[in-house]
């Protein structure tokens, strides 16, 4: 990958990634008070732990990339609340983003290997990030019912949020 590719394919994808960040918010917003605890079984991550870990691992996977480095993944206690959620993210986000931005087309068409699985341009990894919180958040809106929530709009409308055309 040129280096020249490697930067538009970073800003072509961080362009992708910050299309979600709506819907993501939406989602995490969604949870209702107190259920954050909410599993619909006993293998299925509570909801606000699959919360913190889509938007933890959004800013992990930016680190990353900035560092030219995985390194491993960062663990602390879930905040208390989907507006938390949301505000840890929102401030974490925006400095891992910039440093994404700031990063010279040579560093992003480094191979950077994912603990062997993976030997990839950096740049690469951002398609990893944003296909790994559009999973997550997936799974997160399923739990919003019966959690007794209502599932926002995401790509289009939804019984609880119709789109109005």
């Amino acid at each position: 990958m040129t280096p020249e590719f490697a930067a538009g394919l970073r800003d072509f994808l961080l362009g992708a990634l910050d299309s979600e960040v709506a819907a993501t918010k939406k989602v995490i917003l969604a949870m209702p008070d107190g259920k954050l605890d909410y599993s619909p079984d006993a293998k299925s991550m509570p909801a606000g732990k699959l919360a913190f870990h889509i938007v933890g691992s959004e800013v992990w996977f930016l680190e990353s990339v900035a560092a030219g480095a995985f390194g491993p993944f960062p663990s602390g206690d879930t905040p208390a609340t989907a507006a938390a959620i949301v505000e840890s993210w929102e401030t974490a986000r925006a400095a891992a983003h910039a440093k994404v931005s700031a990063m010279t087309g040579d560093d992003l068409a480094k191979i950077v290997d994912f603990y062997g699985m993976f030997q990839l341009p950096a740049a690469a990894y951002l398609n990893f990030a944003n296909v790994h919180c559009i999973h997550h958040r997936g799974q997160l809106s399923a739990y919003l019912r019966p959690m007794g929530g209502k599932v926002p709009s995401i790509y289009g409308g939804s019984a609880d949020e119709p789109l109005n055309m």
